[in-house]
């Protein structure tokens, strides 16, 4: 099981977050936020968003560090990338929000 993660670099809600990917399938990502303790409630979309005090940990759990654009490179190359306003790879529109992947 490898999962990605991203440096906490987005802004929202007072805090800083990272992204949280699978470049397997959706149900990898699941499993593995599931054992980790990620909350269901904090998958939008293709990506768990996550704190940055969760990081670390995530991390030693095995989530391997990548650049924000590879994160979204490896949804891309999984077929797994969906933004928002529906489907897949349809344009998304600005948000301020964390979950700006």
């Amino acid at each position: 099981m490898t999962v990605y993660i991203d440096p906490p670099n987005w802004p929202g809600h007072g805090r800083m977050w990272s992204h949280l990917v699978s470049d397997v399938s959706y149900d990898e990502l699941h499993a593995f936020a599931e054992e980790s303790g990620v909350p269901r409630r904090a998958f939008e979309r293709d990506h768990y968003d996550v704190p940055s005090h969760r990081y670390a940990e995530l991390v030693a759990a095995g989530a391997v560090e990548v650049g924000s654009r590879e994160v979204v490179r490896l949804l891309h190359a999984a077929g797994l990338r969906r933004r928002k306003g529906g489907g897949r790879d349809q344009e998304s529109s600005s948000s301020s929000s964390p979950r700006r992947l």
